[in-house]
């Protein structure tokens, strides 16, 4: 397996500079529709956190900015993953106090996302099935949810093989 190449949870494997190159492009044309900059530092962020599937911290980013930025505060590296938040193209992983980047990028949509204990990827899953049982629990309940994100932490398909 060459560094470009990657395998997935689901035992798939992938160009992960494709994945890379993807969630770039996607954030430019989510960017340019809404009107907001993609800044260089932004693009960056957004990178290191698609450099693999596995969810990254703030302070690990900030390390990784600084030979390239080294006027590179904290608040640098937390503007932009707000930005990156507010447009949809990460997703914040609350278990671990992590960021992750979003499959779905640039519209709402529920998380259920699934940690494994042993590679530590971060896979990232529509579940229509799981959400619907959810959101008729939340009707019964006269709960209105402001938005859903499931994460489960076990091990991935590759790991449990292993």
């Amino acid at each position: 397996m060459t560094d470009n190449t990657s395998i997935e949870s689901s035992g798939i494997e992938h160009d992960h500079n494709q994945c890379i190159r993807d969630a770039i492009s996607v954030a430019e044309q989510v960017c340019t529709t809404r009107g907001v900059q993609l800044t260089p530092i932004r693009h960056k962020i957004l990178e290191l956190i698609w450099n693999s599937h596995r969810a990254i911290k703030a302070y690990d980013l900030l390390d990784q900015i600084r030979p390239i930025n080294d006027a590179a505060k904290p608040s640098t590296v937390y503007r932009a993953l707000d930005f990156l938040l507010e447009q949809g193209l990460i997703h914040r992983v609350e278990s671990l106090n992590a960021f992750v980047g979003c499959r779905s990028s640039g519209t709402q949509h529920d998380q259920l996302l699934l940690i494994c204990t042993a590679c530590h990827n971060v896979e990232e899953r529509a579940a229509p099935d799981v959400f619907a049982a959810l959101s008729e629990e939340m009707r019964n309940a006269a709960f209105n949810p402001q938005r859903k994100t499931i994460e489960i932490h076990g091990l991935c398909k590759r790991c449990s093989a292993a």
